[in-house]
């Protein structure tokens, strides 16, 4: 996705080099080299989204920022990334209050400018410009029936597949004592997670957007905390407010959950649109599919609220398709082929299958997936599975 973007910077040599990296991205560039004029070029250009050096000469960054988001119109916002040479806790702070979406420290490395920039334009694209878009705020949970279905890995590249439908996609961690979502991306311990957004005194959209985390695919994540033991700081409460938060800044709220009916797992059962209860064809998982369906309908959710997904299934097991839906008396929705060795390399470089492979037998098939789930909210009926998908 590409735009026009705003560079306000009054160094000549950091101009170039970021007109030279944009241009190569397809982007527009308008260069301003102080605040009056990066007003005048914000009103008169309307970029899609602004990079905005703090010291910049006459007005600085943060009057910049201030001012842009006094005299935003209604339904309005254009994405400021704040570039900043000062690491202190506080110029962070200043810039975010100011109003910036975004900052970088200098120097960055141009592969993380781009990822944040793609991520933010996406987040505040014009509606109209997403056509066939459903509503937004649509929560997913993804849920195993047993530990190793591969509930992670779909949920991921699921996520990364209805991003490239153009679709605003955070993806959240919700297993919060044994998060694997910075191993299957290899991400660090020093990126922010949730523990960061429920430690706040009040919770707002400009602290969740200061929270979630860009990544190369276009997805935003949320992560789970780095310890096992932070995760007690997060309540069921805080979930519930942070998923009502992020339903109104994306289309999609995919939520990767463990298999553990604690408290915080059935409210977020209870917000989501559909439960995609993921599965293989094995007597162990048909067991635990059975269970769920069971507990489904104890808690009092329609049952079309759960969306089977047989992972795996062109795999031998023994146990077919067909008996796998005799036994459970219900259709399986969707079928995920097997493809271990994309699969297991992926989740060795951290490099999802949807970005390094997309094309293959697997990525085709988590793509059709992901145009079936998109199709069904757009028409805002049950979620079929086209042929494709249930071959």
């Amino acid at each position: 996705m590409t735009g026009k973007v705003l560079v306000v910077d009054d160094d000549a040599s950091v101009q170039r080099l970021l007109q030279m990296t944009l241009q190569q991205e397809g982007y527009e560039v308008q260069l301003a080299s102080d605040g009056t004029d990066a007003l005048r070029q914000w009103q008169q250009e309307a970029p899609s989204l602004i990079l905005l050096d703090t010291t910049v000469a006459g007005l600085d960054g943060y009057e910049v920022a201030t001012r842009i988001r006094a005299e935003e119109g209604a339904g309005r916002h254009v994405p400021i990334i704040m570039l900043t040479a000062d690491k202190d806790v506080q110029g962070k702070v200043r810039a975010l209050r100011a109003g910036a979406d975004d900052y970088l420290i200098k120097p960055f490395h141009p592969a993380e400018l781009l990822a944040r920039m793609k991520s933010l334009i996406a987040r505040f694209a014009p509606n109209e410009s997403l056509v066939g878009r459903p509503p937004m705020g649509r929560v997913h949970a993804y849920y195993g029936a047993k530990g190793g279905v591969g509930t992670t890995t779909i949920a991921i590249n699921a996520a990364i597949a209805l991003k490239e439908l153009g679709r605003r996609v955070v993806l959240v961690d919700g297993n919060l004592q044994f998060g694997d979502h910075r191993v299957f991306l290899d991400l660090g311990l020093d990126r922010k997670s949730i523990v960061d957004l429920v430690s706040a005194p009040a919770m707002d959209a400009d602290l969740v957007r200061s929270i979630v985390q860009p990544h190369d695919s276009g997805v935003d994540l949320l992560l789970a905390p780095p310890s096992p033991e932070a995760a007690d700081l997060v309540t069921p409460a805080h979930l519930h407010q942070i998923l009502d938060l992020l339903g109104g800044m994306y289309d999609y709220v995919i939520v990767d959950i463990d298999k553990r009916l604690e408290d915080r797992n059935l409210m977020v059962l209870d917000v989501a649109e559909t439960i995609f209860a993921v599965m293989t064809a094995d007597l162990s998982c048909l067991k635990n599919v059975r269970l769920v369906l069971e507990t489904i309908s104890h808690l009092g959710y329609e049952q079309s609220k759960l969306k089977l997904v047989l992972n795996r299934s062109n795999a031998f097991t023994g146990i077919s398709t067909k008996s796998a839906e005799g036994a459970l008396r219900r259709p399986i929705e969707f079928q995920i082929v097997n493809e271990y060795r994309g699969a297991i390399s992926a989740l060795n470089t951290g490099l999802p299958f949807m970005l390094s492979k997309a094309d293959s037998v697997l990525g085709r098939s988590v793509a059709d997936f992901a145009k079936a789930v998109d199709k069904g909210a757009a028409q805002g009926s049950g979620l079929l599975a086209p042929a494709a998908a249930r071959s």
